[in-house]
């Protein structure tokens, strides 16, 4: 009997701590997952280049977030992202999360993406590190912005590259946008006043 209950405990002690190390791999929000509406600007992740980036440093802008990649059919919109980014400076942040979860179209490094980036596009708006916008590694941010349960507006999907959420300057969800839907566009413009 006395067996039975320490390999009892044995396999809490194990199932507890494999579930603790599978969480650290995602972005551990400031409210648990699931349970209450929390705010965009709770979230953090790392910029391209391994620096902390805290979502609540753009409070008071609104925030465009799209989910990237440099051999996709949509990549072009990359030099729009750039002029719309650039049109809009200080009203707007474009926050890119570079991706490589639709057909292995984002392989490169973080050198190797912010190189292409540059030096095709111009891209001067802040990019992430390489992320996964769906699935069980799916980032914090993203769940944020595909679940209702978190941000108290919509339920969402990201169905392909260069999919586009707007927040608000009060870190509120407003506008999901899928791919076809170019940056330039009127139906994203018009909600940036």
């Amino acid at each position: 009997m006395k067996t039975i209950y320490i390999v009892g405990l044995l396999v809490l002690a194990l199932s507890s701590a494999a579930a603790l190390s599978m969480r650290s791999r995602w972005q551990k929000p400031s409210k648990p997952i699931g349970t209450n509406k929390m705010s965009f600007y709770d979230l953090t992740i790392n910029s391209i280049d391994g620096k902390e980036m805290h979502m609540s440093d753009f409070k008071g802008k609104y925030v465009l977030c799209v989910n990237v990649a440099s051999k996709c059919g949509y990549t072009p919109q990359y030099e729009d992202l750039e002029k719309l980014y650039e049109q809009y400076q200080g009203k707007l942040v474009i926050v890119g999360f570079p991706c490589n979860q639709f057909l292995g179209q984002e392989p490169g490094t973080s050198e190797e993406i912010v190189s292409f980036c540059q030096k095709n596009y111009g891209v001067t708006f802040p990019l992430t590190e390489k992320i996964d916008v769906k699935g069980k590694n799916q980032h914090g941010i993203y769940q944020w912005l595909t679940q209702k349960s978190l941000n108290g507006v919509a339920d969402g999907t990201v169905k392909w590259n260069f999919h586009k959420f707007l927040i608000s300057p009060e870190g509120e969800w407003l506008a999901e946008f899928p791919s076809g839907v170019k940056p330039l566009d009127a139906e994203l413009t018009s909600l940036i006043k």
